[in-house]
C-alpha cells in the first residue's frame, strides 16, 4: 500500500485523524445490482421479476424507466440462471402458484393462418445484443382471429426440483393480457446506501468498509482509495460506524 502523503482530516473537535491510501489492486465486490435485482456475471446484467400485472406494452415502458428493457437470453447458461432463481413470488401473481409466467422480450410474428398457424419469434428491440430465440411456442387458447403479432411469456415452476432441472415453456400469447413481467439491465455501481452511481462518478460502494472512495467504469468500483482511521484517543473499547468513515462508538464504560 503506497502512502500518498499525509492527509490528516479532523472533524471538528474530536481529533478523528485518518491517512489515504492507494490500493494497488481493483476491489471486488458482489454488490453490482440495485436492492430486489439479481446480478449474473456471465452477462454483466441485473435481473428482476415486477409482479404487478401489466399489458406487453406497459411492461415494456416500466423496464425503460428503470435503464432497462424486457429480458432476451444470449445463451443457455443465463436461461438456466433466470429459471433457478426465487424470485420472490407473492400470492398476488395472476397465474397458479406452482407455474409462473412472465412478460419476456420476444415477439411471435404470424405469417400463415391456414392448417395451423405458422410464424416466427423475432427479438422485440433491435438494439439487443446476439440472442438465442425461443422454440415453437404454446398458443394462448383465447387468442383473437385478427392478432398477427403475439408477446412472448416464459413460464417458470414455481417448485424447486422443477426449477433445478431446468423446466420451462415458451408462451405466445396475446399481447394485451397482463401478466407479471421480467426486465434486464447492465450491472452498475451501487453505493454503501444503495444509491445507483453513474458512470465516472466518485462512490463508497456497498461492502465492509465505508472509507473507500472508487471511480465507477463500466459498472465496477475502480481505482480505489482507503481512508485508515487512527484509534480514538483515551477510549479502549470503542465500535466502528459500519456506514460513516472514521466515526466510532467509545463502549468503555
Amino acid at each position: 500500500l503506497g502512502l500518498t502523503g499525509d492527509q490528516r482530516t479532523y472533524h471538528g473537535k474530536d481529533t478523528t485523524r485518518f491517512h489515504t491510501v492507494n490500493v494497488a489492486q481493483p476491489v471486488r465486490f458482489s454488490r453490482k445490482c440495485p436492492t430486489g435485482w439479481h446480478h449474473y456475471e456471465g452477462t454483466a446484467s441485473c435481473y428482476r421479476v415486477y409482479l404487478n400485472g401489466e399489458n406487453y406494452w406497459d411492461a415494456v415502458q416500466t423496464c425503460q424507466r428503470v435503464n432497462g428493457s424486457l429480458a432476451t437470453f444470449t445463451a443457455d447458461q443465463e436461461l438456466r440462471f433466470i429459471l433457478a432463481q426465487e424470485w420472490d413470488l407473492e400470492e398476488k401473481t395472476f397465474v397458479r402458484k406452482d407455474q409462473r409466467r412472465f412478460w419476456v422480450g420476444y415477439q411471435y410474428v404470424i405469417t400463415n393462418r391456414n392448417h395451423s398457424l405458422e410464424g416466427h419469434w423475432e427479438v422485440a428491440y433491435k438494439g439487443s445484443s446476439e440472442v438465442f430465440l425461443p422454440p415453437d411456442p404454446i398458443f394462448a387458447p383465447a387468442m383473437s382471429e385478427k392478432e398477427n403479432v403475439l408477446c412472448a411469456q416464459l413460464q417458470c415452476f414455481h417448485f424447486p426440483t422443477l426449477r433445478h432441472h431446468g423446466l420451462h415453456s415458451w408462451y405466445a400469447e396475446n399481447c394485451y393480457e397482463k401478466s407479471s413481467f421480467l426486465c434486464k439491465r447492465s450491472q452498475t455501481c451501487v453505493d454503501i446506501k444503495d444509491n445507483i452511481v453513474d458512470e465516472g462518478y466518485y462512490f463508497t460502494p456497498k461492502g465492509n468498509d465505508p472509507c473507500l472512495s472508487c471511480t465507477c467504469h463500466n459498472g465496477e468500483p475502480e481505482m480505489c482509495v482507503a481512508a485508515l482511521c487512527e484509534r480514538p484517543q483515551g477510549c479502549q473499547q470503542y465500535r466502528k460506524d459500519p456506514k460513516e468513515c472514521c466515526k466510532f462508538t467509545c463502549l468503555d464504560p
